[in-house]
């Protein structure tokens, strides 16, 4: 992600003094609600969408997402590369390879 992004959502909230609203879990539960708004651009095809409508609405969780390492004063790249160590321990490739399986279904 580049600094000028996250610098422009850290501005935008503080011009407009929103940082007194943006608990965690205020901001999970945003999270959680632009998920489901985007989860409804795809609620009757999984084909047929507004593409415009879909990146609008994951740009609404990206940003709150941002938001939210942010107010925990996380890394991303730190917190994505250590959760990319874990899930590379749980779905090693041969017996993950091809497979929709959780990694407690394995053999």
């Amino acid at each position: 992600m580049k600094y000028e992004t996250i610098q422009e959502i850290k501005d935008f909230i503080t011009e407009r003094d929103w940082d007194q609203f943006h608990s965690p879990g205020n901001l999970a539960k945003s999270i959680s609600i632009e998920a489901g708004e985007l989860l409804e651009c795809f609620q009757w095809s999984d084909t047929d969408y507004d593409l415009q409508h879909v990146k609008e609405e994951l740009a609404d969780v990206l940003v709150y997402c941002i938001d939210l390492a942010n107010k925990l004063d996380l890394d991303m790249d730190e917190i994505i590369q250590e959760k990319m160590k874990k899930n590379k321990e749980k779905y090693p490739v041969d017996s993950s390879y091809g497979s929709s399986k959780k990694y407690t279904e394995y053999e």
